[in-house]
């Protein structure tokens, strides 16, 4: 029994090896599985998710075997669990799903030559290095007073929905604005700041909490916001810790610990800042196309 299977799997083996030979657009049929494959491996690894899928492995390589095998009874009692499985995988890591739909639909990094975002005008770039460093001031000062503070530095996707939950500012950042906002007793240092294209847009904005498990205890409601808000956005978001006066940075899902002055400014700068343009590139395209000056 054992070598008619073995030998029905080298001939479909075999057959699959010619269909290849016959038709090249196999191989990118095969190329495109593979690297969708891999690019949902990459998107749970990091979530909850991940848990469920080494045991939705498992249960593959049971029913292969079950089927390898003709063990019929086993075979039926799969299918009726895959197949209400499926249905159930779907309500149960509905919010894995659409944070990964999310990313796969952010423009900035599948189509970033098609999509040109205002986001990458050099304009930008100054108000963003001033921004970093008074937020970077800001910081260190209120790490020195265990002072609280949450800022979300917005990126690609728009957080619109987020700053109409607090009060509008449109403010320039400085050390002393987020110092009197985060100042315990003033109205809206519980909630976050959010900073738009370097300028403050708006404060005591309320973010989304993470539901992930492995947040250690010794974080508490502000690094669970921080951690929710850069899961369902590209966003980098500072925050300072008010029992322990430590600075962490969030960005897509993972928290940055204890940082100092010069670590949170290099990481801003990295994350946030435009790039400086050549003296050509600030030419239109037709004229860098044909030498023009």
């Amino acid at each position: 029994m054992p070598y008619i299977l073995e030998k029905d799997m080298l001939t479909q083996l075999w057959n699959n090896f010619r269909s290849l030979q016959q038709n090249p657009l196999n191989i990118l049929d095969i190329l495109l599985v593979a690297f969708a494959v891999y690019q949902i491996i990459r998107l749970i690894r990091k979530t909850r998710a991940a848990q469920l899928a080494k045991g939705a492995v498992v249960l593959l390589l049971l029913y292969g075997l079950a089927y390898m095998f003709r063990l019929r009874t086993v075979v039926w009692l799969m299918n009726s669990v895959l197949q209400i499985g499926f249905l159930a995988l779907i309500v149960l890591f509905q919010p894995e799903l659409r944070r990964a739909l999310e990313q796969v639909g952010r423009t900035d990094k599948w189509a970033a030559n098609l999509f040109r975002s205002h986001k990458d005008d050099p304009s930008l770039r100054a108000k963003w290095q001033n921004a970093c460093l008074a937020i970077c001031d800001a910081a260190e000062q209120l790490s020195d007073t265990n002072t609280g503070a949450l800022i979300v530095l917005e990126r690609k996707t728009n957080l619109s929905e987020v700053i109409r939950t607090g009060t509008p500012l449109n403010a320039d950042v400085n050390r002393e604005m987020l110092g009197t906002i985060f100042y315990e007793g003033t109205p809206l240092h519980d909630g976050a700041v959010v900073v738009r294209d370097g300028v403050l847009k708006a404060a005591g904005c309320v973010l989304p909490l993470s539901d992930n498990l492995e947040i250690g205890k010794d974080m508490g409601t502000r690094h669970r916001a921080a951690l929710g808000m850069s899961e369902n956005s590209d966003a980098v978001v500072v925050v300072v810790s008010e029992e322990t006066g430590i600075i962490s940075l969030a960005k897509n899902g993972v928290l940055i610990r204890r940082l100092n002055r010069q670590n949170l400014f290099n990481l801003l700068q990295e994350e946030l800042v435009p790039p400086e343009q050549k003296e050509n590139e600030k030419q239109p395209f037709w004229r860098r196309q044909h030498g023009e000056k």
